[in-house]
């Protein structure tokens, strides 16, 4: 998959580069952040897990952005890629996504966190806490120590194929309600509107789609 064709996936980007100290720092806030998470009152912790990948894990510096993933107490069905799930509005503003440096993916916890485009997660907070030991490891530049999950390759095809199915069923449940004055309200608030979930979709079937192809 073509890195400007997933970055279009990306929200929260300023455009700047980002030092490899500041972007370990930063991951350290959001652990701070998303344990704070716990706090809303709820029947199950919305937040599940979070798992940072990509250039930094290689210690790049400087980076384009910090690229983590946000693990949900949702189905697969409602966690479609690309998109942005129910209710995770307020983790954006209550984790600081969209104020630049950090490139964000959503996941179902009933899914696998790595995908054709997530690629040796390694997870930095849980219900468990903030991991530490992954935290220092990265301040002290001990890659070694870090340990990511990996699919093998028929893994991998069989599971792009069964998120594209879901993309599809969430892209043609989009277009069937999108005129529908209930629907719209719902997925109106904030800055976002019905054009942006539709986009979404549309952009996630066609990123998984790309990726089976490839």
């Amino acid at each position: 998959m073509h890195d400007d064709r997933a970055r279009t996936l990306v929200a929260g980007r300023d455009g700047e580069v980002m030092r490899y100290r500041r972007a370990v720092e930063r991951l350290r806030q959001l652990a701070q952040a998303c344990e704070q998470t716990r706090r809303v009152p709820a029947d199950e912790p919305f937040l599940r897990e979070a798992h940072v990948f990509g250039d930094v894990l290689e210690g790049a510096d400087p980076i384009d952005h910090l690229e983590i993933v946000l693990v949900l107490n949702l189905p697969p069905e409602e966690v479609s890629w690309g998109t942005h799930p129910p209710g995770t509005a307020w983790l954006v503003d209550f984790l600081r996504l969209d104020q630049g440096g950090v490139a964000y993916w959503w996941r179902s916890h009933q899914d696998p966190v790595s995908n054709h485009r997530i690629h040796d997660p390694v997870r930095f907070w849980s219900l468990d806490g903030p991991d530490k030991g992954v935290l220092d490891a990265l301040a002290e530049r001990r890659f070694d120590l870090l340990r990511g999950v990996t699919p093998q390759p028929q893994e991998e095809r069989a599971e792009v194929a069964g998120e594209l199915q879901a993309a599809l069923d969430h892209l043609r449940a989009v277009r069937d309600s999108y005129w529908d004055r209930q629907w719209r309200r719902r997925h109106r608030s904030l800055s976002r509107y019905p054009e942006h979930h539709l986009w979404e979709a549309v952009q996630g079937y066609l990123d998984l789609l790309d990726a089976r192809d490839e």
